[in-house]
């Protein structure tokens, strides 16, 4: 609990002191927990442009933003930690200058952020954003400007969450599904987005060969969700053979079965009770 002296000065000190004793202390919970290393470490704006995709900017001017949505940093992610809390002792004079300010009710001027998805990434204003944290605001002004970016930012934390979205945006250019079928196609390990658009590919070849003409990536795209994904996703939700997985982990799963088991790339009920009579069996031998 932050104890005010009454003194600006001192208390702005004591403030710095405590910030970094929280820093401290966090990493040390963190590895105590075997946490990742990532766990407290800023999303890099670049790195997360280049996993979802750039496509266009546009500046959104001055707003009031949530300082919890602050995750990540252009170019000053070795200073803070992942809460903005100071990882060493050189931003300290700069940090106790604001600090002081901020005490005495002096304006303090709106950082710069970029905006992704919900997320915010420092431009300017890292102590600025540090500070507030440190003093238990909520809420911090500034000017925003909005990324677009091909692939949407939910469900990234930290920095590993990043592998599964540059590998999704590449499938995605491989097979450009759209609305329900871009939502629905999920994939928990990201080195399965790389076997299954070999897969859809393959499955596009085959269906070209069958009607005599070339079919484009969007057509087959299209084709692939309607005439394949979604009927086997129907028939595996009937026999109860999804389990704990995605639907489309489970997809490949069955796919993978049903060739191997009985080489065949047709989908009927026959198959189904084929993969699942199958995988009943080895579950009696084990």
């Amino acid at each position: 609990m932050r104890r005010d002296t009454g003194f600006p000065l001192a208390d702005a000190e004591n403030d710095f002191v405590r910030a970094r004793r929280r820093q401290v202390m966090s990493r040390l919970a963190a590895w105590l927990r075997r946490e990742p290393d990532d766990v407290n470490i800023m999303l890099p704006f670049h790195e997360v442009v280049d996993a979802l995709g750039m496509v266009s900017e546009k500046r959104l001017g001055l707003q009031n933003i949530r300082l919890d949505s602050i995750v990540g940093s252009v170019d000053r992610g070795r200073d803070f930690d992942r809460r903005f809390r100071p990882t060493s002792g050189r931003v300290r004079e700069r940090w106790q200058r604001l600090a002081l300010a901020a005490r005495r009710g002096e304006n303090i001027p709106p950082i710069e952020v970029y905006r992704i998805g919900e997320l915010h990434f420092i431009i300017d204003g890292h102590h600025r954003v540090s500070v507030a944290h440190a003093m238990g605001l909520s809420t911090i002004d500034a000017y925003v400007t909005q990324v677009i970016t091909r692939i949407n930012s939910a469900g990234i934390r930290y920095r590993g969450d990043l592998i599964v979205k540059d590998y999704r945006r590449l499938f995605l250019e491989r097979v450009p599904l759209t609305g329900e079928a871009r939502a629905a196609v999920i994939l928990s390990d990201p080195w399965d987005y790389a076997e299954l658009g070999e897969h859809v590919e393959a499955w596009g070849f085959r269906l070209s060969q069958d009607e005599g003409e070339f079919l484009d990536r969007g057509v087959v795209a299209r084709r692939w969700y309607q005439e394949e994904y979604r009927p086997v996703v129907a028939m595996l939700r009937q026999a109860d053979m999804i389990g704990d997985r995605t639907e489309t982990e489970a997809y490949m799963w069955v796919a993978a079965e049903r060739y191997r088991l009985i080489r065949t790339h047709r989908w009927d009920a026959d198959v189904i009770n084929a993969v699942r009579a199958e995988t009943r069996s080895q579950g009696r031998t084990r």
